[in-house]
């Protein structure tokens, strides 16, 4: 790709947070080619088709697809790929490549993995598909996957560090990250088709599992930071998790687990009616099949590295392919940010505001933390996003976009808050919704903030200006527990009965006393 260097936009320097409000990358001609992208990844037990879109750092998921396929089952055995699934993946590949052509995409990165690469007759298909669709496959070994399914994560968790695990069928990847790179990679073959075919049953398969991955110890080191599951038999296990414990957010991306519930949750899974369990969780048949087998694998894993906790990614080796693409400058950015500026440039009745609205509320949080803050920035910036849902339901609809959209480097409790302080933003009470159940995800000083937050961008929405007007400002003495509200004379005049209200509401939440100063 050929990155261009356009003159950026000046950020504001009046404000010693407006870095992260600089110009947003999705603007940048050198980004804005990654604006629409579409991955097709070829694996052992599934073909996937997606397209991102959006926001090039933070990217949407403007179609998706997938095709349980099997290519890898009875792989070991027969060495070729299975008849069946062979015709299925090329019939998935044909009608990819159709929907690319139908939405006007330059072309299809295709990446094939384990079953491909490992059967005598994976050059033969990969001809074969390029003979019928057009389509090129790449065929990418071990430790290229396990790189691509890192690089996965960091497009979501920037900066972050620990053991991605990616289990796919017919192989699984390891790969440490660490301040933003991927260091050492290893693969294996255990995937659950090739663990099927393990003689000497369940006694024989876990030998095997575990002498595998006392060796992918060896080569790895110690690993005791965060481990980040890759693939769908571990997210079909996460599933599984959250309706042992009846988890009320039903995200995957980001979802924890500790060694203690991942042991719980296999010993669930063994007691349980599979057919049941498939049913209540929504788990295919096809994936629940495997699930048994990795939780033998998980098992051995989390015994293995012991990490200090287990985080889901949804995440992996496509999104990898789309981070691939991207210039080291852009990697750089929060997605979660990039995300917002995209949103409220697309969404917003006034572009831009999300900026001075957080400029004119930042005094209250001055002494937060840089997590927090760039929460209430995300926050300022979605503020107007959903005005066009009907008053009555537009308070909840920012807290379930909030908590439910497709946003890169929240946990789960941030995303609470982030749906708190925007439901707040359009409603006094939070009480008597649907989403009460999600509140405990935060606990009460975190709800509180998020009230305090919601209510001064309830306030501060109000203010609407011109960009070359003279704002005001607020002043909080927490000491005191004092508010003070100065008015330039060109606020006064929108300072009416309702923007008094709503600064009266904000003071009351503060527990606050309130001075409103009218400067000449």
């Amino acid at each position: 790709m050929t990155e261009t260097n356009p003159k950026p936009e000046a950020p504001d320097a009046s404000h010693p947070d407006a870095g992260l409000f600089g110009q947003p990358l999705f603007r940048d001609p050198g980004a804005r080619a990654l604006s629409r992208v579409g991955v097709v990844d070829v694996g052992s037990n599934s073909v996937r088709l997606v397209v991102f879109d959006g926001a090039a750092r933070s990217p949407a998921y403007f179609y998706n697809e997938k095709i349980m396929c099997a290519l890898g089952a009875g792989l070991s055995e027969s060495g070729i790929l299975n008849p069946q699934g062979r015709l299925r993946a090329l019939n998935a590949l044909r009608r990819f490549q159709h929907l690319a052509q139908g939405m006007g995409l330059p072309n299809l990165t295709v990446v094939a993995t384990a079953a491909v690469r490992d059967a005598s007759d994976g050059r033969d298909f990969c001809a074969e598909v390029q003979r019928e669709t057009g389509l090129r496959i790449w065929v990418i070994d071990g430790k290229e996957e396990a790189r691509l399914s890192a690089q996965g994560v960091l497009l979501g968790w920037p900066g972050s560090y620990g053991l991605v695990c990616d289990i796919g069928g017919s192989s699984l990847e390891l790969a440490e990250i660490s301040d933003g790179r991927v260091g050492r990679r290893v693969t294996s073959s255990l995937g659950p088709l090739k663990l099927r075919e393990i003689k000497g049953g369940k006694k024989g398969r876990q030998t095997h599992i575990r002498e595998t991955m006392t060796a992918l110890q060896e080569a790895m080191g110690a690993q005791r930071d965060r481990l980040f599951l890759v693939g769908g038999s571990w997210r079909a296990i996460a599933r599984i998790d959250m309706h042992r414990r009846s988890y009320p957010l039903h995200v995957l991306h980001e979802y924890r687990m500790t060694a203690r519930s991942v042991s719980a949750t296999i010993k669930f899974i063994e007691e349980s009616n599979l057919d049941e369990l498939r049913s209540a969780c929504g788990i295919s048949s096809a994936r629940m099949s495997l699930v048994p087998l990795a939780t033998e694998v998980l098992s051995r894993l989390v015994k293995t590295f012991r990490p200090k906790d287990i985080a889901v990614s949804s995440y992996g080796i496509r999104e990898g392919m789309l981070y691939e693409q991207m210039p080291q400058r852009l990697r750089d950015r929060d997605p979660l940010i990039e995300s917002c500026r995209f949103a409220e440039a697309k969404d917003a009745r006034m572009p831009g505001f999300g900026k001075s609205l957080y400029a004119f509320i930042h005094p209250l949080f001055k002494s937060v933390p840089a997590s927090r803050r760039r929460l209430i920035k995300a926050a300022c910036l979605l503020h107007d996003v959903s005005w066009r849902a009907h008053p009555d339901y537009r308070a909840e609809t920012c807290f379930d976009n909030a908590t439910r959209a497709n946003l890169g480097g929240l946990k789960h409790s941030e995303r609470v808050f982030l749906g708190l302080a925007l439901l707040h933003r359009y409603s006094n009470k939070r009480e008597g919704t649907r989403f009460a159940e999600l509140y405990d995800l935060i606990d009460d000083a975190e709800r509180r903030q998020a009230e305090i937050l919601g209510k001064a961008m309830r306030f501060g929405a109000m203010l609407w200006m011109t960009q070359d007007a003279k704002r005001g400002t607020l002043r909080w003495f927490p000491k005191k527990k004092h508010l003070q509200l100065s008015l330039t004379p060109d606020m006064i005049p929108l300072f009416g009965e309702v923007a008094e209200a709503r600064l009266m509401s904000l003071a009351a939440s503060l527990e606050a006393s309130l001075e409103v100063k009218k400067l000449r």
